[in-house]
Order: structure tokens, then C-alpha cells, then sequence
């Protein structure tokens, strides 16, 4: 190992341990973007700033040649209820770096950074970088990626900073959320009034638990629907309902459209169904695309991804990859293991190399 990848590997852990003690929840990451433009301002780096999302061109990029964007993003949920260390606190213990944060994505974020700074002022290079620390991945916010996305100009394809135990997510679901209403009739509980809306949320709820789309993915499995929130436009117990409205969430492997969920869903249940959006799509890169060869090559699993990150949102070729767990996420006392981000920025680096090269 060559010194400079181990300070590499220092600087980016001390990096994280700053952003892991400073909140920065979906659309307050002012102070962590500040942070990230220090880290590179101190390194000599020309950057630039679109609200709380970072970014930065290699020395010598060239318009001429094509452009691999490296992203991760800097916002975090909130820290749960079952948290028993102090979540902005960075922790190390037993090999592992504690904090929220710290596994989704900060390992990932600054593993691209410290990758970033690798190739930075190398000349020659195949492919221009781009490194963009971006905000409100974890709310699907439309103020980080999307935003920036037309300020970057031309890219190629992505390398998507997010816990996959440096493993090769080369698909992933997308998202669909639908807001759904019945209608009933009010009237007083004890007598035979009205016209119960939540009976025939009931009866929706039913079909939708039970529904299969036929249409299964090698890579994302079946199309999976869940109701995750219901209510009533009344609090008393005695009055029976005459709206009810309830959520689904969706998850849609490639083989659907958005569109084509949303119908059989109408044609199905009573409710008025209503999407709230419908920008997350599912999204997939091609075995034959080199980043993916040049991951197999250094003996990388791939797979297909259950869980929706901001690759979702970029209308090129991206790869979803990082160090970590996914299922160490949004956990209480959240934690990624040390080796794994130097073990994350040494493969970044390789799987770069047969590319840049």
C-alpha cells in the first residue's frame, strides 16, 4: 500500500467523523456542504455549490472526452428512538466508526471523495471525474441530484455511493407511492347510518395484500405493494366514517411501468387512487457496460437492489456500490467497520483503474 492512499484513507476517515457530528437531516445539510467545500478547498481543489449540493472536476478535464460522475449524498434520516449512544457522536470501538450516518452514506461519500482526490491531478486519463456530494436522497428530495444534475454537463454513466458491501447492485426498484381515498356517508354508529368508507378500504386493503403481478424479474424479483398508512376523517368512536384514505408504497421491477401499475391498481380497488409521483423508476445497467466487466474482473457479486437511491434519478448507466451494509441502515446506533472503508476506497480505486487507463 502506497503511503498516499493511506493518508487518503486517514483523511477520509477523519472527514467522516465530522459529518458525522454535524446533523444534517434531508434539507438542512447546510453545514455539512460546508464542511465538504472546506475539506476540498484545503486540498486546492476548485469547487462549486448549488444550494447544499458539492462538486468538483478533476485538474485536467477535457470536454472532449467522456465523463464518470462519482456521487454519494451527505443528508441522513433522523436518529430513531432506539438509539442508546449519542448519534452525533463519532464513536470508534472494536473496529467500527458509530454514528448517524457513518454506513448510509457517509463510508460511501467519502470513499468517492478519497477516490476523487486519487485521480485528481492525473493526466492522460481516459474519462473525466466528477465528484458531487449531494442533499435529500433520503427524502427523494427534487433540491439534490435532479437539481444538479443539469449544472454537470455531459456524463456517461455513475458510480452511486450507497452500503453494499462493495458488491455491484446493477438494478434497482423503483418507487411508486399512491394516495388513495374512499367515500362513504357519515352517520351515528349505534343506529343504521351512513355508509362506512373504511369498510371498503377493507375490502381494497384485501385484494391489494393479495394481488400477485405476474410478471417476475431475474434481477428485482415481483412487483411488491404495501399499505403503510391509514386514516379516517373522524376521532369518534361513534360516528362512522365518511372518508378514509390510505397509502401505498410501491416497489416496480423493470418488466412495469409506472403507468401500468397505477391502472391495474384503478381497475381493481373502489378507492380514487391518486400517484404522488412518479419519478423513481426502476433502473438497470448492462453486464456489458465496463464498469461492470472491470467490478467482475476484481471478483465483484452482482445483484439487483430492493431499495431506491438517487440512481434512480439519473438518465444515464449508473452503478450502485459502496462500503457497508444496506441492512445497517436508518438502525439504531448505526455503525460501519473501519476496514471497510479502506478496503472501500483501495477497490474504488481499482475498479476505476481498468477504466481510466
Amino acid at each position: 500500500m502506497s503511503d498516499s492512499l493511506t493518508i487518503l484513507q486517514s483523511s477520509a476517515i477523519s472527514l467522516l467523523k465530522e459529518l458525522i457530528a454535524t446533523p444534517s437531516f434531508s434539507k438542512e445539510e447546510d453545514q455539512t456542504a460546508g464542511i465538504i467545500c472546506r475539506f476540498l478547498g484545503e486540498r486546492g481543489i476548485a469547487h462549486y455549490r448549488s444550494g447544499n449540493n458539492v462538486w468538483a472536476k478533476n485538474k485536467f478535464y477535457d470536454s472532449a472526452k467522456p465523463t464518470i460522475l462519482l456521487n454519494s449524498h451527505h443528508d441522513t434520516v433522523k436518529p430513531n428512538k432506539g438509539y442508546t449512544l449519542d448519534p452525533f457522536s463519532p464513536i470508534e470501538k472494536d473496529g467500527k466508526l458509530f454514528g448517524l450516518g457513518s454506513n448510509d452514506a457517509g463510508g460511501s461519500l467519502v470513499s468517492l471523495i478519497a477516490t476523487f482526490l486519487y485521480y485528481y491531478d492525473k493526466q492522460d486519463l481516459n474519462y473525466n471525474l466528477i465528484i458531487a456530494a449531494t442533499a435529500e436522497e433520503e427524502i427523494s428530495g427534487t433540491g439534490g441530484i435532479e437539481a444538479l444534475l443539469p449544472e454537470l454537463g455531459k456524463v456517461d454513466c455513475a458510480i452511486v455511493g450507497e452500503p453494499t458491501q462493495m458488491q455491484m447492485a446493477i438494478a434497482e426498484k423503483g418507487l411508486l407511492v399512491l394516495d388513495c381515498i374512499a367515500y362513504g356517508k357519515a352517520g351515528h354508529a349505534a343506529r343504521e347510518e351512513g355508509e362506512n368508507a373504511l369498510y371498503k378500504v377493507v375490502k381494497d386493503i384485501e385484494w391489494i395484500s393479495s394481488y400477485k403481478f405476474s410478471k417476475v424479474s431475474d434481477l428485482l424479483g415481483p412487483v411488491k405493494m404495501s399499505v403503510t398508512v391509514i386514516e379516517t376523517d373522524n376521532k369518534q368512536h361513534n360516528v362512522v366514517p365518511a372518508q378514509c384514505k390510505f397509502v401505498i408504497d410501491v416497489r416496480v421491477n423493470e418488466l412495469y411501468t409506472h403507468e401500468e401499475i397505477i391502472e391495474t391498481v384503478k381497475q381493481h380497488i373502489q378507492s380514487a387512487v391518486k400517484p404522488r409521483s412518479t419519478r423513481l423508476r426502476s433502473s438497470s445497467i448492462s453486464l456489458e457496460h465496463p464498469l461492470i466487466k472491470s467490478g467482475i474482473k476484481l471478483g465483484r457479486n452482482f445483484y439487483g437492489s430492493p431499495t431506491t437511491s438517487d440512481k434512480a434519478l439519473m438518465p444515464f448507466p449508473a452503478l450502485k456500490i459502496g462500503p457497508g451494509d444496506s441492512a445497517r441502515s436508518h438502525t439504531a446506533d448505526e455503525s460501519i467497520y473501519i476496514d471497510e472503508i479502506k478496503n472501500g476506497i483501495d477497490l474504488y480505486i481499482r475498479l476505476l483503474n481498468q477504466l481510466l487507463h
